[in-house]
Formats: structure tokens, C-alpha cells, sequence
């Protein structure tokens, strides 16, 4: 198995589905392109792992954004993941902040909110909100199944600057147990069996290990991994597109502001894009042009 997959797994005897994620070389990618703190590289990395997990288990085809942002000394965490599992993501922090290792959540990112927006290839746009007071974001994520979506589901994320790593439980609907008190007994025994497997272990342990560690006296079907890799979506061509959007006269001073060459940089991947005066008469023409061409049609 390569280094950063997701892998779903199913339980026989209950109406619960998981999924396993691990991320070595797309977080590796991310950490490489900023000087992250060490806590805040945790935080993002934490990020990664459930953004991923919640691309694997929501039906959609398009882009999976998960967004913190807060007052504190980490005012942005942000993870954009497609369907198809490319990955980027970024956190922006207070280089004068004195991060030390026991940083909290609440401490990092007091009076936080947390979005989860969903923007598929087709169809309208969605977005969930849910406020960051839980001790850490997997109790956040599993509040926010909870109260907006009305999902029992279950979250560990664990990430420690080298690895990401992360467990999902969700319950389905009934199918196997049709009891109601049973099916929140059999949820409750899952989880509080998924609740004793330490960070060593989800570090450490292959995911049928991981498996038969917590319910080896259940069966479970772990399907094939599906491959994760960090990618960037930025371009010349969307980068083009931005100062476009800023109009001709905005784009004519910060030219000259910047001594006749225009640098736009990726705060993701952190390449640089140039635009120099004739960069910027033929982006402006190439779109005068295709504004007359949708009039005339």
C-alpha cells in the first residue's frame, strides 16, 4: 500500500461503516512549503487527515473545503480536498506567538468556527458551520454531525509533524438491527471500543491490525485502499484570471507599484507567477475580446 490512501471498512453485524486514512508524503508536501510551528503543523495536519475522511464517505464529485478560522495566534487552517483525493492545503499563524508543545485547540483559535463547504461540478454549492469549543477538532467534526446533519459519527485524528492519520465511525441506517435500543447499544459498544486505541497505535499499526486490535470478535470487511496525493490547483491561468477580476485601472497601479512586474504568489505551494506590462494589455484584451464575442452571441 502506498503511503497516503483511505480505506473504507464495514461491519457485518451493524449498521456502521468507517473509514482509515493515512497521510505521510502529501503532508510532508504541505509542511515542506512553510515554516510551520510544530503545533500548528499537528493542527494542520489533523485537518488534512479529517478533510480526507470526509471526502471518502460524502457522495459528490467536485471540491471538499475544510475551513477554521479564529481570533487567536492561528487565525487560518485550510484544507481543500477533491473527490478524486488531491490535496493542498495551508495555516496562517502569528510568527510572534511563543507556541510551545501543550497548546490547545481553544488556545490557539479561540471564538473559532469551523466550515465545511461542499462545491460540486454540478449542482448548488453547500456549506455547514459549526463553532470551535470542543477540547479538539475531532470533537468539533463529531458535534457538527450531530446537531446539523443528525449522523451519529465518530472521529480520532492524530498527526505529529511526520504522519497524519485518522478514524471515522458512522452510523447507517438500520438495515441490520432494526431495534432502536439496540442500535444505539451497538453504536455506544463501537465507539467506546474505538475510543481505547491509543496514538501509538493508529501511528504505528497497518489498518487490519488497527482493525483486529479493536473488534477481532466481529467481522469486518476492510475494502482497497484509494490513493491520496497533494496537488496544487493553482496556474498561470488562474492567477491571470485574479487580477483581471481586480479591472484594468487597479491592475495599471499595482503595475506600477511593483516597478513594471507583477508577482502573484500561491499562498498553498508558494510558486510565483509574473505579469509584465504586456502580460497585462494582452490579458485585458483577450477579455475585452471574449466580452464582445458573448454580446455579439
Amino acid at each position: 500500500m502506498e503511503t497516503d490512501f483511505t480505506q473504507r471498512f464495514l461491519f457485518a453485524e451493524a449498521d456502521i461503516r468507517g473509514e482509515l486514512v493515512c497521510l505521510e508524503e502529501s503532508y510532508a508536501h504541505v509542511l515542506a512549503k512553510h515554516p510551520y510551528p510544530e503545533p500548528v503543523a499537528v493542527l494542520l495536519g489533523e485537518m488534512m487527515a479529517a478533510a480526507t475522511l470526509l471526502a471518502s464517505t460524502i457522495k459528490f464529485d467536485g471540491l471538499l473545503i475544510l475551513q477554521a478560522t479564529a481570533s487567536g495566534a492561528v487565525p487560518l487552517l485550510m484544507v481543500e480536498c477533491f473527490s478524486d483525493h488531491r490535496i493542498r492545503a495551508l495555516a496562517r499563524y502569528a510568527p510572534e506567538h511563543d507556541f510551545s508543545a501543550g497548546d490547545s485547540l481553544a488556545g490557539l483559535m479561540p471564538e473559532g468556527l469551523l466550515a465545511i463547504t461542499i462545491e460540486p461540478d454540478r449542482g448548488q454549492r453547500y456549506q455547514g458551520l459549526v463553532s470551535l469549543q470542543g477540547a479538539s477538532l475531532a470533537e468539533c467534526l463529531q458535534e457538527y454531525f450531530a446537531s446539523s446533519e443528525q449522523l451519529p459519527s465518530y472521529f480520532v485524528l492524530q498527526a505529529d509533524g511526520r504522519r497524519a492519520r485518522g478514524m471515522l465511525l458512522q452510523q447507517l441506517p438500520a438495515e441490520v438491527i432494526t431495534d432502536e435500543q439496540q442500535r444505539q447499544d451497538s453504536w455506544q459498544h463501537h465507539v467506546t471500543l474505538a475510543q481505547t486505541l491509543s496514538a501509538e497505535e493508529l501511528q504505528g499499526l497497518e489498518n487490519r491490525l488497527i482493525l483486529h486490535r479493536l473488534y477481532h470478535q466481529e467481522t469486518v470487511e476492510l475494502f482497497a485502499g484509494r490513493a491520496v496525493e497533494f496537488e496544487c490547483s493553482c496556474s498561470r491561468e488562474r492567477s491571470a484570471n485574479a487580477l483581471a477580476s481586480l479591472g484594468h485601472a487597479d491592475v495599471t497601479q499595482l503595475l506600477q507599484e511593483q516597478n513594471g512586474r507583477i508577482e502573484v504568489d500561491c499562498q498553498f505551494c508558494n510558486q510565483r507567477y509574473y505579469f509584465d506590462a504586456g502580460d497585462v494589455t494582452n490579458l485585458f484584451a483577450a477579455k475585452s475580446e471574449n466580452s464582445v464575442q458573448s454580446t455579439v452571441h
